[in-house]
């Protein structure tokens, strides 16, 4: 539960056929939350039969709440989990993780400052039945803050992120251009404050068959074009917020 923390949290899964691990991961979820936080579960598909648990679920804890998904891929998904958000933190949440105790207490005393916009933190790589491998995402992605640095190797990883809701405007909507969702939310929430990465390991990193993120390299093409697309949208969208902000002035 939360101590000494006003603010609201959502979490927010993509959801795809995930019975086999989704159980797990929400009860360690929903084991660090407080009364009035909540848990949004985009359903993209429940064809593996978890739709009756994941009903079970959330009847059994009113703070998960469960959203039919566009049925578009995994970022529309979390985009439309992202918009059914009321709290005043978000944390983004994989389907098949496990969290660590103290993982909502410690990023929480991030935001006790006011510049921070969003959060990483580290966690431990495991295979699928929990074991520890051999590295954290940490050391896997060299993790650390810059613009061109997470353009050449990403580290803002979903779901060790957490960012203040009310970037949401400048965020939203995704440009169907972009491959990934947390790239683009970190890099934008860079332009609009500070982040903090956190050396603490809260996560347990679930690697299986069926991750869809994968730890192995696409095609140099394919690297070169996702690189180009995320500047050029990252660039169009600041530009889109300065010419907003720039209304805003005229009409003070």
């Amino acid at each position: 539960m939360k101590k000494g923390n006003t603010m609201k949290n959502s979490v927010v899964i993509a959801y795809y056929n995930g019975k086999q691990y989704i159980k797990e991961q929400v009860d360690s979820i929903l084991g660090q939350l407080g009364a009035e936080d909540e848990l949004i579960i985009s359903v993209d598909s429940d064809q593996d039969g978890s739709g009756e648990l994941l009903r079970e679920m959330a009847e059994n804890d009113g703070r998960l709440k469960l959203i039919k998904g566009p049925g578009q891929g995994v970022v529309k998904n979390f985009q439309n989990g992202l918009l059914h958000c009321t709290g005043d933190l978000i944390f983004l949440a994989d389907q098949d993780d496990v969290w660590l105790p103290q993982k909502v207490e410690k990023v929480t005393a991030c935001f006790q400052d006011p510049d921070v916009t969003v959060t990483v933190h580290n966690a431990q790589i495991s295979d699928e039945g929990l074991k520890p491998l051999d590295e954290t995402t940490f050391q896997w992605r060299d993790s650390g803050a810059g613009f061109w640095k997470n353009i050449k190797k990403n580290s803002y990883i979903g779901c060790c992120m957490t960012f203040r809701r009310d970037i949401l405007n400048r965020i939203l909507p995704v440009p169907d251009s972009i491959w990934i969702h947390d790239q683009w939310i970190g890099l934008l929430a860079e332009q609009l404050g500070n982040p903090v990465f956190l050396e603490d390991v809260l996560l347990l990193y679930r690697r299986h068959g069926a991750n869809v993120t994968e730890l192995t390299h696409g095609s140099v093409i394919s690297m070169l074009k996702k690189r180009y697309d995320m500047i050029m949208g990252i660039n169009r969208r600041i530009r889109r917020w300065k010419r907003e902000d720039a209304k805003k002035k005229k009409f003070l």
